[in-house]
């Protein structure tokens, strides 16, 4: 079985007509092609040496091919299908199983390409992609975004058991014209040094590799001209103010249901919410709230010393992580920045949410006219569109994020490139933000049905 993937060739967008491809390529001997059809964070795991090794294996145990059936394609999840081709052999009959993974609706392989890149240097650099749209003759550069993942050793699409919502921002911000760099977190990318390390810190979790994606995007030659920005989703939106506030290139960032609570109180009322879900249960989960609530209360506590037990704190994190956390405050470090900024939140997000970090955003931000707040009535944490009350269930089916919030996302980007390409500046980069009049919109996702407006800076 194989898994290829568009990653913008038009030419495996068909899920049947790519499975009789591999076919051919086989039986021709063109495996360096087939290697080319898998994601590129898969391709190092599947060299074309050791895809003819297997294929020769086969011929070797079964003859060779005489001929092959009818495909049969099923579909997979959303943007996914498995196809399964009867392959008859001389000695033998076999299924060669194809899955092909596209993308949502909003993303078109035509419109952008990607390639593998290397962010930093040394054990912990950490692999990425980015993901470059196609242009046709000379124009403008486009603006460009860094991603930043959530929370935990996530890899580059942040994947979260069959769905990868970055993977989904990043091909429908590149299919509006955005150039997009996402990167394996190098809590993903190196968990055992992570893990050795007991001064590791939530700075080291994400800005060395953010500002490596940040300085890549500006010296790229298809991006390096316009305009970077720092996307960040959960705990990735609420440690973007910091990475932007370190890079002074930064045009401007976007927050995702970004946190401005403590993430260990954050963690303390999330087990709260599940443990709601089922009043039959919920007595039997309060032993561990209490002690979440107690490790919780150590983090705030004047005791809290890098030589603090690391059993005694959440998740069995050491103590230099929780005394970077108990010292950031990421209202306050966005109320500095002079950029642009767009929050986004989903109303039926319990990891992040409106009444206790979206009310943090904007009461550190009260007054300034170059921040937008879209609150999207349909969505969870991931942008999901849906319905009642949200729980971890809702992750599990396949599915992508919202339409509308791409198209927010991409207009907002556009809005302000274009705006900064009226801005004179000096050695032609615009590095500081523009401001637009301040609106906070609530919207119930278009996934529901309904009509929306669009925001776009007004200079």
């Amino acid at each position: 079985m194989m898994t290829p993937d568009p990653g913008g060739r038009a030419e495996t967008a068909e899920p049947v007509q790519t499975s009789l491809a591999v076919l051919d390529m086989a039986r021709t001997g063109r495996f360096a092609q087939i290697r080319d059809l898998f994601a590129p964070q898969l391709r190092a795991m599947v060299p074309a040496e050791a895809l003819q090794a297997a294929w020769d294996a086969e011929l070797a145990r079964n003859g060779a091919v005489a001929s092959a059936g009818p495909p049969v394609s099923e579909a997979a999840g959303p943007g996914t299908a498995v196809v399964r081709i009867p392959v008859t052999y001389e000695r033998g009959t076999l299924t060669l199983v194809v899955s092909v993974s596209g993308g949502p609706a909003y993303a078109d392989p035509e419109k952008f390409r990607e390639q593998d890149v290397t962010l930093g240097s040394g054990p912990l650099a950490v692999p990425g992609t980015l993901s470059l749209p196609r242009r046709p003759g000379p124009r403008a550069p486009y603006p460009a975004v860094v991603l930043l993942a959530g929370s935990g050793p996530l890899d580059r699409d942040e994947t979260i058991g069959r769905n990868k919502p970055l993977k989904d921002l990043a091909w429908g911000l590149a299919s509006r014209g955005v150039a997009v760099l996402r990167f394996d977190k190098v809590t993903y990318a190196h968990p055992g040094q992570v893990k050795e390390a007991q001064d590791f810190t939530l700075a080291d979790e994400y800005l060395p590799a953010a500002a490596a994606a940040i300085d890549l995007l500006r010296q790229h030659p298809a991006a390096g001209a316009g305009p970077v920005f720092v996307l960040g989703h959960s705990l990735g939106g609420t440690v973007a103010p910091r990475a932007a506030g370190a890079e002074p290139s930064v045009a401007g960032l976007v927050i995702m249901a970004g946190g401005t609570q403590p993430m260990h109180w954050a963690a303390v009322r999330q087990v709260r919410y599940l443990a709601s879900l089922d009043p039959g249960t919920a007595a039997a989960a309060q032993p561990a709230i209490d002690a979440m609530t107690r490790q919780a209360q150590l983090v705030d506590s004047p005791g809290l010393s890098p030589s603090t037990s690391a059993s005694d704190l959440p998740f069995g994190v050491p103590a230099a992580y929780w005394l970077d956390v108990r010292g950031y405050h990421p209202a306050q470090a966005a109320a500095v920045l002079d950029k642009p900024i767009l929050i986004l939140q989903g109303a039926r997000d319990y990891q992040a949410t409106v009444a206790d970090d979206l009310a943090g955003w904007e009461a550190g931000l009260a007054g300034r006219p170059d921040v937008t707040i879209r609150v999207y009535d349909a969505d969870n944490h991931l942008f999901f569109p849906g319905t009642g009350r949200s729980a971890p269930a809702e992750y599990e089916p396949a599915q992508h994020m919202d339409p509308a919030v791409i198209t927010d996302i991409a207009d907002w980007l556009a809005g302000i490139a274009r705006a900064l390409s009226l801005i004179p500046c000096e050695g032609g980069r615009h590095d500081r933000g523009t401001r637009n009049q301040p609106r906070r919109l609530r919207a119930v996702s278009s996934a529901a049905g309904a009509t929306r407006d669009v925001l776009r800076p007004r200079i």
